[in-house]
């Protein structure tokens, strides 16, 4: 019973995690703003107890921050984060790209194959929200191909502190990571090229921390229950 108990309320927290990261990711919580806990109680139909715990582990990530007698925040990266974040993402996902081999590809070609197809459809759509999400799906589709899960989970971390900062920088607000540079990056891997791979994805980063301009400013937040509503 007593394991029982401690896996539902790991589920529990998971979920709460997943729905606020969700709302992060989306643009729809953004950074700087706060985040009541008896609001995501209330939202989420959830345990005090448990939320408390899903904020403290995202604090460890540095997907938010907790202030005394305040509470908690989407974390706001400053300019210099923003560097270091697209620094770490070009050594982790090369590290990702390296350990991808034809054999992968082959494992996972029905699931690449269906997730470009609905890159197109949701762009064609036209819902900013969920262009962001699926483009930045793929990059974590990459890393399951990879089949490394310590890089799977760093990369993780590092996606969604990207669309803070993107939030925060990006010079307007079309998702500057593109569907057709994903195509040829997946291309290149199905040819067993990966150093061709690579090339593109030093690109591809290069490209979208260029849309950025990095200087440190704050922005207007969305309502919390707005946000998590949507997701």
């Amino acid at each position: 019973m007593s394991k029982k108990v401690t896996a539902s309320k790991e589920s529990e927290i998971e979920r709460i995690v997943q729905t606020l990261v969700n709302a992060i990711a989306q643009r729809r919580l953004k950074p700087g703003q706060r985040i009541v806990e008896s609001k995501i109680v209330e939202i989420l139909n959830a345990n005090r107890n448990h939320v408390q715990v899903a904020l403290k582990q995202m604090a460890l990530a540095n997907i938010v921050h907790i202030e005394r007698n305040k509470g908690a925040f989407v974390s706001q990266p400053s300019a210099k984060e923003a560097r270091d974040v697209f620094a770490a993402r070009r050594v982790v996902e090369l590290g990702i790209l390296e350990q991808i081999t034809p054999e992968k590809i082959n494992t996972y070609q029905k699931e690449l194959t269906t997730h470009i197809e609905e890159e197109s459809l949701t762009i064609e759509k036209g819902d900013p929200h969920k262009i962001v999400l699926i483009l930045t799906s793929f990059h974590r589709l990459l890393a399951k191909v990879s089949e490394n899960s310590v890089l799977m989970d760093i990369l993780d971390n590092l996606l969604i502190r990207s669309s803070m900062i993107e939030m925060l920088y990006s010079r307007n607000a079309v998702p500057s990571c593109a569907s057709c540079e994903h195509k040829n990056i997946l291309s290149a891997l199905q040819e067993g090229d990966n150093k061709k791979a690579v090339e593109l994805m030093v690109k591809h980063i290069e490209e979208i921390e260029e849309h950025l301009i990095l200087v440190d400013e704050k922005e207007t937040s969305f309502d919390l229950a707005d946000a998590l509503n949507a997701i």
